[in-house]
């Protein structure tokens, strides 16, 4: 199977959205007269008896199988370190079931899709993005079978949900309901301009995996912009294109009213080290290998001073330009940290309990770009 604000906490990043409660309170009992005992301690024995089948309820309806209503508890088989704050997280279903595999493949078919994380001790739940498998993964054909999923998380110290995640050890148990579709990419969709920041990354693997595997259909063309702040996030990773970045400066500075900086005239390489190329790079590369001409990818660091500008969306945004491309679905995705997403294409918004996309704003609605549609993720 060929599946995966500074804020609070982000399922991508360190910063994010707000974290969702999760109500499992029973409701409260009426209270019986004083003068009728007998009839107090019934009231109280008949709560205690609704409470316990409230929890026998809860603990019943948990299903095998991943779903969106109910949450199903899977186990943590390893975390693997990517970086100093980073790691690849692996989860086995703790019942197996088979019908996990039409699960998580109907929601690769869909497009890019998340579950969520809960934290039985706050009750609050995380939405984070499943990796998908490619020939770097660490996956065997086997664990692939039994429904494993692995997720690229970042420890965020104001983040509850990743702090909690994070200080498990392996073979705890985790609950986890879904899937959620956040964005089912048209059919027709030829080209792919991908801005992520950080773990931001994993649905721009999705989105790769999830065009580029449709058969029958003309395969697109994906190009990522990947931002770090550091290069153990990324060690390996290598610019494909040869471009001058031009940029006002960090997303992180300047979302906190930092100064804009100077043009950087080379476009970034990550130097090579002795550690070795990190898993995520190794996914995009083998994801290039298997689709060649079909990726391109750009990386881009705070600590060398080189961020994604105008120029490098325009590089790839002009080059779609020609007539016979005109009537292609043309899609820029946008995923990582709220303070990123708000600095490339403006924030989301949270009405009536759901999170809206808000309007175009930011450095992208600058450009102008026509024939382009923009999904916030």
């Amino acid at each position: 199977m060929n599946p995966l604000v500074r804020c609070r906490s982000c399922r991508h990043c360190s910063f994010a959205r707000p974290q969702r409660a999760i109500s499992t309170s029973a409701p409260s009992q009426p209270s019986p007269p004083k003068h009728r005992r007998w009839l107090g301690v019934l009231a109280i024995g008949t709560a205690a008896a609704g409470a316990g089948a409230f929890y026998r309820s809860e603990t019943s309806n948990s299903s095998a199988t991943l779903n969106p209503d109910t949450f199903t508890k899977y186990c943590l088989v390893s975390r693997e370190p990517v970086s100093a704050t980073s790691s690849i997280f692996t989860l086995r279903p703790r019942i197996p079931s088979a019908t996990n595999y039409d699960v998580y493949e109907e929601a690769w078919r869909a497009g890019i899709w998340s579950v969520m994380f809960k934290q039985p001790q706050l009750q609050i739940g995380r939405d984070y993005t499943p990796l998908p498998t490619t020939a770097a993964t660490t996956l065997s054909v086997d664990e692939e079978n039994e429904g494993y999923l692995q997720f690229f998380i970042r420890k965020d110290p104001f983040g509850e949900v990743s702090r909690y995640l994070h200080n498990l050890e392996v073979g705890a148990e985790v609950e986890i309901r879904g899937p959620r579709i956040e964005c089912a990419i048209p059919e027709d969709t030829r080209d792919i301009l991908f801005i992520a920041g950080g773990t931001g990354i994993a649905p721009a693997l999705q989105a790769g995996y999830s065009l580029l595997s449709r058969r029958g259909e003309a395969r697109p063309r994906i190009h990522i912009l990947w931002a770090n702040r550091r290069s153990e996030d990324c060690l390996g990773g290598q610019s494909d294109t040869s471009k001058t970045s031009t940029s006002r400066g960090s997303w992180f500075s300047g979302w906190f009213g930092a100064s804009e900086s100077s043009t950087t005239p080379t476009p970034p390489t990550i130097p090579e080290q002795e550690k070795p190329t990190s898993l995520i790079v190794r996914e995009l590369e083998a994801l290039k290998s298997q689709y060649p001409g079909q990726v391109t990818v750009d990386y881009y660091l705070d600590e060398q001073n080189t961020f994604i500008g105008t120029k490098d969306i325009l590089s790839f945004t002009e080059s779609t330009r020609p007539a016979d491309s005109s009537r292609r679905s043309k899609l820029i995705m946008v995923s990582g940290p709220d303070g990123f997403i708000s600095y490339m294409a403006g924030p989301k918004l949270w009405a009536q309990g759901k999170e809206l996309q808000g309007p175009l704003q930011g450095i992208i609605k600058e450009l102008d770009l026509k024939g382009w549609a923009v999904w916030k993720l």
